[in-house]
């Protein structure tokens, strides 16, 4: 394996102080859902880090991770870079191109056999290769090949982890994920359109500290950012419980902050740190900002339905909710919240996992 410099002193080239790195592993400890007590030892491990090559593959995808990731600011993309990883080879990054960018992917390969990580957007089309092609090879070839020799691979956006717009009915292209392909390495999916930029550099921060990726759900997300719906963290649920319900994106409901259950938001079935995390260095998110949840980091949510109905209720005849069914929605919502505190309650007692079938709602 290659030599690369040790994190500290290229934290300490570029100006970054002993104070600005103990809280940005503060930050790090809590955003992993680690013990406070945690942080000395997240410091000290990232003091020791070697920086590990980072081979970013993209295949179809819309640019839209990268995008997010260069919007990161826990830690900031220079930072990302230049301090934690050594990233050798990013098609929308890379100053090289051509021979030079794929020479670069073998060499990073050869000098860290066994010990690279490689992050993939995009998903795999399976049909003729040519609707995704890298220097004339085929995105399955290519992610074999890189593939082979890595410590674990990291699933980037919904398109990589679930197979995302590509896979989208009728699927022309023969799209599919990421893990659905390697069976052999371990892979984390982190579903999002995009992503949030901290989950993704906490999963890296994460492999940096302890050597390994952290806990994952059974859809192979990390348990820290997925294991709460958003409708759980919302702070619109307070309205929800109240049966306070916008009717529209301008009446008088909206302007008071109701829920925007009837409105088709999917945060009572979607997984993801929105609600907590947020954007934009955490100013806001989808249904702070005024508009519903896509549920964009679910299996196959672009062919869920629309996205301005409500989950699976009936609607009346002058176009919103029946009466009967908000009432319904109500019901479910306290029942499924009860339902994920028991199992989670369980859960922790036997130290075991929740599942999806645990939080189901028995009528």
């Amino acid at each position: 394996m290659s030599t690369k410099p040790a994190l500290l002193p290229l934290l300490d080239s570029h100006g970054i102080s002993r104070r600005d790195f103990t809280k940005y592993c503060t930050g790090l400890t809590a955003a992993m859902a680690l013990a406070p007590a945690m942080a000395p030892r997240v410091a000290e491990a990232l003091e020791r880090a070697r920086r590990p090559s980072v081979i970013w593959l993209s295949f179809q995808e819309c640019t839209g991770c990268t995008e997010s990731l260069t919007r990161a600011d826990a830690p900031s993309l220079e930072q990302l870079i230049l301090s934690a990883v050594s990233l050798d080879y990013h098609h929308t990054l890379q100053a090289a191109a051509g021979h030079g960018a794929e020479t670069a992917r073998l060499k990073a390969m050869a000098e860290n056999a066994g010990q690279y990580l490689v992050l993939v957007d995009g998903s795999v089309p399976l049909g003729d290769p040519g609707y995704s092609t890298i220097a004339g090879r085929s995105n399955l070839d290519i992610l074999h090949e890189t593939v082979a020799g890595a410590a674990a691979v990291v699933a980037i956006g919904s398109c990589a982890a679930f197979g995302g717009l590509p896979a989208a009915a009728p699927n022309p292209t023969g799209a599919v994920s990421i893990g659905s392909l390697i069976t052999d390495k371990p892979v984390v999916n982190l579903p999002g359109c995009p992503p949030i930029p901290v989950v993704m550099t906490a999963v890296i921060a994460h492999f940096l500290t302890f050597g390994r990726l952290p806990e994952l759900d059974s859809l192979g997300r990390p348990r820290a950012f997925y294991g709460d719906t958003i409708h759980d963290r919302c702070y619109r649920r307070a309205f929800y419980d109240k049966g306070l319900f916008a009717k529209s994106f301008d009446d008088e409901g909206a302007r008071k902050g109701w829920c925007l259950f009837e409105l088709g938001c999917k945060g009572p079935t979607t997984y993801n740190a929105c609600a907590t995390v947020k954007w934009n260095g955490g100013v806001s998110f989808p249904i702070q900002s005024g508009h519903p949840c896509l549920g964009c980091s679910q299996p196959d949510f672009w062919d869920a339905g629309s996205f301005y109905r409500p989950l699976s209720q009936p609607w009346g005849a002058d176009g919103h909710l029946a009466a009967n069914a908000v009432a319904a929605g109500i019901g479910i919502g306290v029942a499924a919240g009860m339902a994920a505190i028991e199992a989670k309650k369980r859960a922790a007692a036997e130290r075991q996992p929740v599942t999806l079938a645990d939080l189901e709602v028995k009528p």
